[in-house]
């Protein structure tokens, strides 16, 4: 025991550990180049197309606001998770985190959406609240009826022989108004979010 305990003193006060425990330093923090911070404005135009919102997978992480004349993406630190899909899903580059913008404007990468109307037929009672809320619907027929129905095949859905029918899904901007007028919880927005890349160019690396 005593040997070992002689060892040890030994050991601890040996010139080299003392200084080594008294001058240690650590290497400077280096971020690195793949690491994705918390988005951050490019100074281009944003066009209030949302988006960045859409794409989003945190609720409450981001929300478009006005700044001066136009608008502009606001982070909300608290809630981001740093995964930049606000990034990729800016057709406008008005965001950036880490190398993903200069990755994506490289190799011509993008995110595309799509809506899917579900629509709860035990649910539905065809009451066309939906329809007549549906902005898109306003828009392609003003004339549409307190009950959703309407002749004009340019809406996104209508009622029919007392059923809510949807005609033009590809129409559907994913702003999720028709559910939230259902009295009844029958209609859900499904977001399809898919990759693409366009051709590259010879020569360009």
């Amino acid at each position: 025991m005593a040997s070992s305990l002689f060892w040890y003193v030994r050991e601890f006060f040996r010139a080299e550990w003392i200084r080594k425990f008294l001058f240690a330093r650590t290497a400077p923090l280096v971020t690195p180049p793949h690491f994705r911070g918390f988005p951050e404005p490019t100074g281009r135009t944003c066009q209030h197309a949302l988006f960045c919102m859409m794409a989003c997978p945190a609720p409450g992480a981001i929300e478009v606001v006005h700044a001066g004349d136009g608008w502009m993406p606001k982070i909300h630190k608290g809630h981001c998770i740093r995964c930049g899909l606000c990034v990729e899903a800016c057709p406008n580059g008005v965001l950036k985190s880490g190398r993903i913008l200069e990755t994506m404007e490289r190799e011509g990468t993008s995110l595309i959406f799509s809506f899917r109307i579900a629509i709860d037929l035990e649910l539905c009672t065809g009451c066309g609240n939906c329809c007549t809320a549906c902005p898109v619907n306003k828009e392609a027929d003003a004339q549409m009826g307190a009950g959703g129905h309407s002749s004009n095949d340019e809406v996104i859905m209508r009622v029919q022989d007392g059923d809510i029918v949807v005609i033009h899904e590809d129409k559907c901007t994913g702003c999720k108004t028709c559910e939230a007028s259902c009295p009844n919880g029958a209609i859900r927005i499904a977001r399809i979010l898919e990759g693409s890349q366009e051709p590259v160019p010879e020569g360009v690396q």
